[in-house]
């Protein structure tokens, strides 16, 4: 009996909508950065059912992007999978999203770092290999000097914006590993889907590290008490 997958990839400012049967990706569908809003992306995967006479309630699973990446594209492709696992009773598997880029680079050496752009002069990294190494953020120059050091092939998403400061003796993989793809997802989730795993939709949330930027202007407009007393004591 074959079992069937939706997989939603919303953390690049790109997603990606696609179907699966067993290890086997049958459709997929990219959306533009303009349609990565709920109200777009729910008739993008009803569009996507469609085209394999597919209904929902024959979904063996949900495979989604859970992050780093688009804070918003998190947020809407997480509350969709969350929404549709409920409702249909289906499996949910929430991926990170750097294991899922790391899935798609095989043969790339002994150890890669995936790195996004976190801002202010900072990346977010996961070293995957023989040494590996958790999700962290940390200082661009830091982490250049422990990924030359352990003589690392980059990927990712930050090399969207940081490639042109990647020193001559680093190795960057080609730009078509740089982002999660859903056959990456489908990868890391496959070995979970075997042993019967599931998500809690109730405790899912985007990987994140720190809070997105508005929020943290919120914070600087919106001071807590204790703050206030201690910004004017």
């Amino acid at each position: 009996m074959v079992s069937r997958y939706l997989i939603l990839e919303t953390s690049h400012r790109i997603g990606t909508v696609a179907l699966a049967v067993d290890g086997a990706i049958v459709a997929e569908r990219r959306l533009d950065e303009a349609r990565r809003h709920a109200r777009d992306l729910v008739p993008a995967i009803q569009e996507l059912l469609r085209g394999q006479s597919w209904s929902a309630r024959e979904l063996d699973g949900v495979v989604v992007s859970s992050g780093p990446g688009s804070y918003t594209g998190l947020r809407v492709g997480l509350m969709s999978a969350k929404t549709l696992a409920y409702a249909t009773g289906c499996a949910l598997l929430a991926v990170p999203t750097f294991e899922a880029i790391r899935e798609q680079a095989p043969g790339a050496g002994p150890n890669v770092d995936v790195i996004a752009d976190a801002q202010q002069n900072h990346v977010y990294v996961q070293r995957f290999g023989t040494n590996p190494e958790p999700l962290m953020i940390l200082p661009l120059e830091m982490w250049l000097e422990s990924a030359l050091a352990w003589n690392v092939a980059v990927t990712g998403p930050g090399l969207e914006t940081l490639a042109d400061r990647m020193p001559p003796g680093l190795a960057m993989l080609p730009e078509a590993y740089w982002h999660a793809k859903p056959a990456g997802l489908l990868g890391v989730s496959l070995p979970r889907i075997q042993l019967g795993e599931r998500d809690d939709p109730f405790a899912v949330e985007p990987l994140y590290l720190r809070v997105s930027s508005a929020e943290e202007k919120w914070a600087q407009l919106h001071p807590r008490p204790a703050q206030q007393a201690i910004q004017t004591g």
